[in-house]
């Protein structure tokens, strides 16, 4: 399958044209500037908030001016991710795609459909002459990957709609009704360097090659956390040896699950030959366990050159303590429904040398309010017991089902017209921005749906390309049949 046979073609023609303009959360401007005079070429009603958000509206197609308004929405932004061995500037460079099969996929880089395909639809259904469709809004939203700023800083108003159609999901078949909501976990623990003792052997750690994935959508995928299995080993060492903590440099964004992490540590040159081996023991135990979900997982040993000093042993020690025993992953199943309820992810861990302090990052998720406020605190606890002083932020809010949802009927009983099968009504682990819109919106009937996309947030991101035909004649079906204004 070539790029140049890829159907629906409007939709691959503008995603083509998204992903050649540089669009790195909170680094949108390029984006912005992109989708305002995209809508302004077009002759149609173009606002851009304070926020960033950008919304143009189409009028009715003849015939259908008596159709409720329905909105459209993306977000602008992407993640950011790329393979160490990839010279590649998010901030300037296009995203380089290419067909594999049935997938399209990017070179050493996230591909960037989550979620530039949702805006190449709706900047397909704009440009479009040959649609039929009532009043449409078309919402493009900033920053929702590293916070959701964008829908939290959209005032009340700025839509005008009553039905929203969210196109950040990434699983063709499937329509969500429901979000979690999240929060992040902000640690610093402050330590001293020390000088080493002489006669020491300096070596790195290095863990990689890990699938990692979404944070909320993969967390109970039963991938390995980067991070944990490193801490996994520390922890077992230090009880060994004379460890030293040289440095540590562990996973990235908040919302990925670690695919990568690093340190360099010391130990007496009398236990050099004894720490490879075990080393050895461990990665052969871990490769073991996870032989059926990591199949390409690397460990590494190098010699350093000799390190003259390292965190002092006291915090080195309350820190490995801690990282091994905060948790990560899945921490509950919901009770009426087959889905992750509440989970954790130890996204980042850094030695920062200026401040001297290690920055921690982690982020909770669950459907229940009171279950994600005492995961968040949960972690808190061992990292406060650690001396480390935590601060858990504010979050966002879940998306809850509405049982007479107006919007859920008609995508229902239309894919069921389209491909003669029922599409599978969920909810979702990962945060969507329909919980934001629900608090300023509450009249709002949403749903939330899109192609199959999977590898999302790593640089292994891949679309499965016959899936948004699928999901364009959906949304094409259900923008024909949205209900008269009451």
């Amino acid at each position: 399958m070539s790029e140049k046979k890829l159907t629906p073609a409007s939709v691959f023609n503008c995603f083509a044209k998204v992903n050649a303009v540089p669009r790195p959360s909170k680094k949108e401007e390029k984006m912005i500037e992109f989708l305002v005079n995209f809508g302004r070429s077009l002759g149609l009603e173009t606002l851009c908030d304070e926020t960033g958000n950008v919304l143009i509206r189409k009028p009715a197609t003849s015939g259908m001016e008596d159709r409720k308004t329905l909105v459209l929405q993306s977000h602008m932004d992407m993640v950011c991710e790329k393979n160490a061995d990839v010279q590649f500037d998010f901030q300037k460079d296009a995203i380089q795609t290419y067909v594999d099969g049935e997938w399209m996929k990017a070179r050493g880089t996230t591909l960037g459909a989550d979620d530039g395909i949702g805006v190449a639809m709706e900047m397909a259904v704009l440009e479009s002459t040959d649609i039929v469709h009532g009043p449409i809004e078309c919402l493009f939203t900033r920053d929702e990957e590293t916070g959701l700023t964008g829908a939290e800083g959209m005032k009340a108003g700025f839509m005008q709609g009553d039905m929203l159609v969210n196109l950040d999901s990434e699983d063709e078949g499937e329509i969500f009704v429901s979000c979690a909501g999240g929060c992040r976990t902000f640690i610093q623990l402050p330590y001293q360097l020390e000088p080493l003792p002489e006669g020491m052997f300096t070596f790195s750690l290095k863990i990689n090659g890990l699938n990692g994935g979404h944070s909320g959508d993969d967390i109970d995928k039963k991938r390995a956390n980067a991070n944990k299995l490193l801490a996994r080993f520390l922890y077992v060492a230090q009880k060994k040896f004379d460890l030293r903590l040289v440095d540590i440099q562990a996973g990235g964004l908040h919302n990925a699950i670690p695919r990568e992490a690093g340190c360099v540590c010391s130990v007496p040159m009398s236990s050099k030959e004894q720490i490879r081996v075990e080393w050895n023991l461990f990665s052969a135990a871990v490769e073991e366990e996870y032989s059926v979900t990591e199949r390409s997982m690397q460990f590494l040993l190098e010699s350093e050159d000799c390190a003259s000093e390292a965190m002092d042993k006291e915090t080195s020690r309350r820190l490995i303590t801690a990282l091994q025993a905060v948790d990560n992953g899945v921490y509950a199943m919901c009770q009426d429904i087959d889905m992750v309820e509440t989970s954790s992810n130890l996204a980042s861990i850094r030695m920062n040398h200026e401040t001297k302090t290690i920055d921690i990052n982690s982020s909770q998720r669950s459907s229940i309010y009171s279950a994600r406020v005492n995961m968040a605190n949960t972690v808190a606890a061992v990292f406060e017991l650690a001396g480390a002083k935590v601060n858990i932020g504010e979050g966002y809010p879940g998306w809850k089902m509405n049982p007479k949802s107006e919007i859920l009927k008609i995508a229902v009983e239309q894919y069921k017209k389209l491909f003669g099968k029922e599409p599978k009504v969920r909810g979702i682990h990962a945060g969507l921005e329909c919980g934001l819109f629900s608090e300023k919106y509450p009249g709002m009937d949403m749903i939330s749906m899109g192609p199959t996309l999977r590898g999302v947030h790593s640089p292994d991101e891949k679309l499965l390309i016959p899936t948004v035909q699928m999901v364009w004649d959906h949304l094409l079906a259900i923008m024909k049949n949205v209900p008269q204004k009451n």
